[in-house]
Formats: structure tokens, sequence, C-alpha cells
């Protein structure tokens, strides 16, 4: 499998994966980034729903959950650590055994968020260990999805690559619908009372059965081919600082992903966090009605996702980037007073259309973004331009949000905000080159 083979001029090319492996690199990449998307996405819905009750009593509910948002802010801030740490690891040794690791540092502090003393049992040293957790938590996704997205599409064919890359993707979409799932059953089942004492524990402590098997998964799978021939036919051997050669030798790349992620990013955390707060904190709506809403777009999303992916097979990542940017950029208008309304069905459906829409960024993303970058330095590059945009992004978009509101008590601001984005992420999809059906010895030759 990993024998190589000259590419007539130019770098060697991996030897062609079976089939059969093929699909196991895009299983592994997915169920990890399904099982690590429900720790992080998780921490968002219990940030807007259960934090503000059980580490901040004593405030306001906006301003608890203000305060809820911005110990979720900082898993955002670590993340371009763990994006440069584990890259540089990544591109020196490979991408197998940094997906193996990530996988159990983001599980095991889930899991200790479950056992977590409330400030009425602790006092102010509950928000403390929430802050440390929430470090580590967002450290070890930074490194997560270089990995998995490198896995998926080096091991994939070039003209199904966004279609690989849409299906790890998906497993996001998908560790999404599991912790909202999983909430909004317990929502339903337990009174107030009951899911505030105990019942929000319940997902993060069941995170260790989901490692497990993410874990036995990912153990099987071998090193990326494309990675070992770039290892065999480079002369010089590995760059020893790999993040600073992608920022040396590729800065319009690292900047045109960051702005292909900016508009994608906001968007999701001011239609999901954003708007979990706004239902429940604003406009009074239930807990289970809400969560309900918010796990129809949700499995929405995680069914189209995939269909993107492969439209960007044949028709090119631009423009299917660029429609889901300025789709969701003029739905931003009419996405908050859907949800004014108060009906479900219009909540429903205002959530459905904006994370369908939202899903023709995500998709393709992770192929595009990869893309821009040769080999010896893709996973730096590339996770230096997904994992940097979430901390102006999506990291304090729901903080920023939530002082708009209070300060205007209007939604209009908020879908401004939204749109501005998604707007520089439609520049940017107009501004990237185009790079479907690209073999990976091409995209490393013309780097």
């Amino acid at each position: 499998m990993s024998a190589a083979i000259a590419d007539s001029g130019g770098p060697l090319a991996a030897a062609e994966p079976t089939p059969a492996l093929r699909r196991r690199a895009v299983f592994a990449s997915a169920i990890g980034t399904t099982i690590e998307w429900y720790d992080f996405l998780l921490y968002g819905t219990a940030a807007a729903l259960v934090f503000n009750k059980v580490f901040f009593p004593s405030a306001d509910p906006l301003t608890g959950a203000m305060l809820a948002f911005s110990t979720y802010a900082v898993g955002f801030m670590a993340r371009p650590f763990g994006g440069v740490i584990f890259g540089h690891f990544g591109d020196r040794i490979g991408r197998r055994q940094l997906l193996i690791l990530t996988l159990m540092v983001m599980g095991a502090t889930t899991f200790l968020i479950g056992l977590l003393p409330t400030f009425d049992q602790v006092g102010v040293a509950a928000p403390i260990l929430l802050i440390a957790l929430r470090l580590i938590q967002g450290f070890g996704l930074g490194g997560e999805w270089g990995a998995a997205i490198l896995m998926a599409t080096e091991y994939s064919e070039p003209a199904k690559r966004g279609l690989w890359g849409g299906l790890m993707q998906a497993g996001g979409g998908l560790g999404n619908v599991l912790a909202t799932a999983i909430l909004a059953i317990l929502a339903a089942v337990q009174t107030p009372h009951d899911f505030l004492a105990w019942g929000w524990r319940v997902p993060f402590l069941l995170s260790a059965v989901l490692i497990g098997i993410g874990w036995w998964v990912r153990l099987s799978l071998a090193e990326s081919p494309v990675f070992e021939a770039a290892v065999k036919q480079a002369d010089e051997g590995a760059h020893k600082a790999p993040v600073a050669q992608a920022i040396k030798a590729r800065p319009r790349e690292v900047l045109l992903g960051g702005g292909l992620k900016l508009g994608e990013n906001v968007s999701f955390y001011l239609m999901t966090t954003f708007g979990i707060t706004y239902l429940t904190n604003v406009l009074g709506i239930t807990r289970s009605a809400t969560l309900n809403s918010i796990l129809a777009g949700s499995i929405a999303a995680t069914l189209s996702m995939p269909l993107w992916s492969a439209l960007s097979d044949r028709i090119g990542r631009k423009p299917v980037y660029a429609f889901g940017a300025a789709g969701v950029g003029f739905w931003a208008f009419a996405f908050y007073p859907l949800l004014a309304t108060k009906q479900p069905v219009l909540i429903t459906a205002a959530l459905v259309a904006g994370l369908i829409m939202h899903s023709a960024m995500n998709g393709p993303q992770g192929a595009m973004i990869a893309e821009l970058f040769p080999t010896r330095i893709r996973y730096s590059g590339a996770s230096l331009a997904y994992q940097v945009t979430p901390i102006i992004g999506g990291s304090w978009a729901p903080v920023i949000s939530l002082a708009i509101f209070k300060a205007t008590k209007s939604t209009g601001p908020i879908s401004l905000y939204l749109a501005a984005t998604c707007a520089v992420s439609f520049v940017c999809a107009l501004l990237a080159k185009e790079t479907k059906g690209l073999s990976w010895a091409e995209i490393d030759r013309e780097a």
C-alpha cells in the first residue's frame, strides 16, 4: 500500500489504495470526528441550556449565558495551538498517530466535565475547573480536524475527493445530532430540576463508550499512502518547522482558507448555539421544543453535506461554496424573524433551511482547504487556515451576539453581522483556485 511509483517528471505518487482501504479510511476519520464533535458541540449546547445555571447561578439569565459562552470561547482559543503543535508532528511523522492521540485527549476531557462539581458545591473552583478542561478539549480538537480530513482525502481518488472529504465533515454533523438528540431526550423525560441536578451529565459521561469505539476503529488504520510517498521522494527530509514553512510558502492560501472558514463558522454558531439561547431565554420556548428544532436542522444538514460535496466534484468547489455563503448570508435576514414567530413549524423550517445552505460550505470545505497546500506542509497549513479563524469567528460569535442583543433588543444587527462574515467567505471562494479533480501529485508540483 505504501509503495511509491514515479509520476513522469514529477513527484512520486502514492500507490492506489484498494476501495476497501479507502472506505476504512473514511469510516475511521468520520467516526472519530463524529465522537469528537459530539464532545465539542455538546459543550456548546450545554453552555446555552445548563452551564449558566450550574456554574454561574448568581447572574441574570442573559449575563449568565454570556459567562457560559465565554468559557465556550476558551476552547476555540486553544484550537490554533492544537493545530500548530499537532500539525507540526503530523507533517513530520505522519497523520495516523495524531489521529489516535487527539481522540483520547478529547474523550478524557469530556468525560471529566461530566464529573465536575457545581458552583453551589465548591464555589468559584467549579468554573475554573470547567475552563481548564475546556482549554484541553479545544487543544485536542485543534489537531483532530487536520488529521481526520487528510486521512480521508489523501486516501481518496481525485474524482471523488470532495465526496470523501464531505463524508468526513458529515461526521461532525452527526456528532451534533447525537449530542442534541441525547439532550432532547433527557429534557423531555426529566423534570427541569433533575435535568439541572444530574441529567445534563449523562451525555458527557457517555463519551467514554463512544471514545472506545473510535479508538478501536482508528487503531486498525495504516498511515496515509500519500504522506508515505512524499516522505520517500523528499531529498531534504521533513521540514524542521512545517508551520513556519506553510506561512512562508503559502501565505495567500492560509488567508484564503481562513476566509472560507469565517462565514461557515460564524453562521453555524449563530444559528445553533446563539439560536438556542435566543429561543429559550428571550422568547421563552421550552428546552424540549428548541432542541427538537435544532435536531431536525442538524439531521437535514448531515444528510445534505455529502450531496453538496459530491456536487463539488462535478461542477467545482468554488461555485458550491460561493452558493452556500451567499445563501446563508441572505437567509440571515429571514432567520431570526422566523424564530421570533414562536411557531414550532416556522422555527424548525428556519433551522432546516439555514443549516442545509450552511452545508454547501461545510461539505466541500475539507477537500477545498486541504487542496490549498502541498503534502509536506498540508497538515500544518490546513490546520492553520481552519483553526485560527474560529478565534474571531465561532468562539466569540455567541458572546458578541448576546451583547448586541442586550444593547439593542433587536436581532437586525446580528443578521448584519452574520451576513458580513458570509460575504467574506463568498469573496474568498471566488478568489480561490479551482482544484477539483487534481491529483495530489499535480497539487505538489504546483507548490
